[in-house]
C-alpha cells in the first residue's frame, strides 16, 4: 500500500516534510500548492513531485490523496483541514490548530464524523530529550509538578525592518504571533507532562508595530504579539509560566525548568542538555540523541528532525487503520487552543479566565 500525500504550504514542506518523507517507505508525495506557483514549481522539481499548484482547493479536487499535510498561515487551517477531510483524506495541521476554539472544535468535530485520523505538528512531543522527561514525569520521578517555568526569547522581530510587508506572522488577522509561533508548542508539552490547564492570565503585547519592508522600505503596521506572557494554573495544582519575546536584543533561547517535589529538570534548547537532580542530590548532565539525527538530506533543528518520527507514526497509523499511539490529535489541538484564546481574552479584560 503506497499512502499518497499531498501538501499545502511550500516553506516548511521544503524544510522539513519533504526531506523527512523521502526515508519513509510505502509513501509517494504526489502534489503540492503554494500561494506562490514558482515557490510550488521549484519545490516539486527539487523533490519530484509530479503536480504543482497556486491553488489548494484543484489541488484537493484534482488528486485523490491519503494524506494532506496543511503549512499554511493560520487563517486557512479549518478551510483546508474540513475540505481534505470531506475528500476521504486524513489531516496533519501545522500549529496553531486554527484561528479560535471555534474552528479548532469544528474541525475536531468533521475528523471525527468522517473518522479520518488527526494530528497537530506538535513534533516536539517526538523530541528524544522530551519524552525522557515525560517519562521522568510519568514515574513519579520529580514527585508532584509544583512548577514549570519556560522561557523563549529570540531577537528576529526586534528590528522594524526585519520582516517583508503584511508578513503572515505580523498579522492577527491571519492568526500570526509569538502565541501561535511558539506558544502553541509550549502548551502542548506542558499539557502533555503535567496535565490539564485550569486557568490562564496573561498578556500578548505587540511591542514593535511600526514596521517596515525589508526590501522597500515600505511602512506598515503589526497587529500580533510578539511580546507574550501568560501564567497557567495547573489542574493538580501547580503553576506554570511562559514567557515569550521575539523582540530582544540578544536570542537566547529555550530554557525550560520543571520544579517537583523529589526532583527539578532543567532543559537548555541550545545545547540539547538536561540537567536532573533528585532531591538533596547534585545534578547531573544528560543527553538523548535522535536516532534520526544522521539521516541524509534532513535540515538542522529538532524541529525538522522530530518530525520525522512524527510522520513515520502517522504514516503507520493510516497503514495499520488504527489511531495515533502517539502525538496531538485535534483533542490536543482544541485543548491547546483553548489556552491561546485565554491568553488574548486575559489580555484584554486584565484577569484570569478558567477553562
Amino acid at each position: 500500500m503506497t499512502i499518497k500525500i499531498g501538501i499545502v504550504g511550500a516553506s516548511f514542506a521544503r524544510a522539513a516534510y519533504l526531506p523527512a518523507f523521502k526515508h519513509i517507505e510505502g509513501v509517494e508525495v504526489t502534489s503540492i500548492a503554494s500561494f506562490n506557483l514558482e515557490n510550488a514549481k521549484s519545490c516539486a522539481e527539487e523533490f519530484k513531485v509530479k503536480n504543482f499548484y497556486d491553488n489548494w482547493e484543484k489541488m484537493l479536487d484534482e488528486n485523490s490523496l491519503d494524506l494532506v499535510c496543511i503549512a499554511t498561515p493560520t487563517d486557512l487551517h479549518a478551510p483546508i483541514t474540513l475540505k481534505a477531510l470531506r475528500s476521504g483524506a486524513h489531516v496533519l495541521c501545522e500549529k496553531p490548530t486554527a484561528m479560535n476554539a471555534i474552528e479548532a472544535s469544528e474541525m475536531l468535530k468533521v475528523a471525527e464524523e468522517y473518522n479520518r485520523i488527526h494530528m497537530i505538528d506538535h513534533e516536539l512531543r517526538f523530541n528524544p530529550n522530551r519524552k525522557k522527561i515525560k517519562e521522568w514525569i510519568s514515574n513519579g520521578d520529580l514527585g508532584t509538578i509544583q512548577h514549570i517555568n519556560i522561557l523563549n526569547v529570540s531577537n528576529g522581530w526586534l528590528s522594524p525592518n526585519s520582516r517583508p510587508k503584511d508578513d503572515w506572522w505580523s498579522l492577527k488577522s491571519r492568526g500570526g504571533g509569538r502565541m501561535g509561533a511558539n506558544g502553541s508548542h509550549q502548551v502542548d508539552l506542558i499539557r502533555w507532562w503535567s496535565g490539564e490547564i485550569k486557568s490562564v492570565f496573561g498578556q500578548a503585547l505587540t511591542v514593535v508595530e511600526n514596521r517596515f519592508d525589508k526590501k522597500t522600505n515600505e511602512a506598515w503596521k503589526a497587529t500580533a504579539d510578539d511580546l507574550s506572557h501568560f501564567s497557567l494554573e495547573l489542574a493538580n495544582g501547580g503553576l506554570a509560566s511562559i514567557f515569550l519575546s521575539g523582540v530582544a536584543s540578544h536570542a537566547l533561547g529555550n530554557k525550560t525548568q520543571i520544579f517537583g517535589t523529589e526532583g527539578t529538570i532543567i532543559l537548555e534548547d541550545k545545547t540539547e542538555e538536561i540537567l536532573f537532580a533528585k532531591k538533596g542530590e547534585e545534578f547531573e548532565k544528560y543527553y538523548f540523541k535522535d536516532q534520526n539525527e544522521s539521516l541524509e538530506g534532513l535540515n538542522k533543528g529538532i524541529w525538522n528532525i522530530s518530525v520525522v518520527s512524527l510522520l513515520k507514526e502517522l504514516v503507520s497509523a493510516i497503514k495499520e487503520k488504527r489511531s495515533l499511539d502517539h502525538g496531538s490529535t485535534f483533542k490536543d489541538g482544541l485543548k491547546n487552543q483553548l489556552v491561546v484564546d485565554a491568553v488574548l481574552e486575559s489580555t484584554i479584560k486584565r484577569k484570569w479566565i478558567d477553562l
